[in-house]
């Protein structure tokens, strides 16, 4: 993954909502698999991937096995872990932050949902943390 590494872990991710797709790379097999996704930050910092229909996916499975990540936010590179959420709580806020996200970037990537809209079953969020 092209980009500049990242010398310092991040707590606080809220720059992330200023990008409208960020790529992650993982291991998938022989060779590195990249993906371009939605992320999100909440008000008070933690960052999330998501995506719909998870389950059949790729990338998805793939994490389940393997944690260990690289993040691309414009020209940056990070080291991360993605850890699934289950508890769903977190995943409303997860969720609430794509919403916020999508409906307040000025182009983004996916039409955004309404605000008041409720997260589908079948949504699942993944837990960015800096390593």
């Amino acid at each position: 993954m092209l980009g500049t590494e990242a010398e310092e872990r991040v707590a606080d991710w809220s720059f992330a909502n200023d990008v409208t797709l960020c790529q992650i790379q993982i291991s998938a097999g022989l060779l590195p698999h990249s993906i371009n996704l939605n992320c999100m930050s909440t008000s008070t910092g933690n960052l999330y991937l998501s995506c719909s229909q998870c389950e059949n996916k790729r990338w998805s499975n793939a994490v389940l096995t393997d944690s260990s990540a690289r993040l691309r936010l414009n020209d940056t590179v990070y080291p991360v872990n993605l850890t699934r959420v289950t508890d769903p709580s977190e995943l409303d806020r997860a969720w609430g932050a794509r919403v916020t996200k999508l409906n307040t970037l000025s182009a983004p990537a996916t039409a955004p949902p309404p605000i008041d809209t409720s997260r589908p079953d079948h949504w699942w969020s993944f837990r960015v943390v800096s390593r």
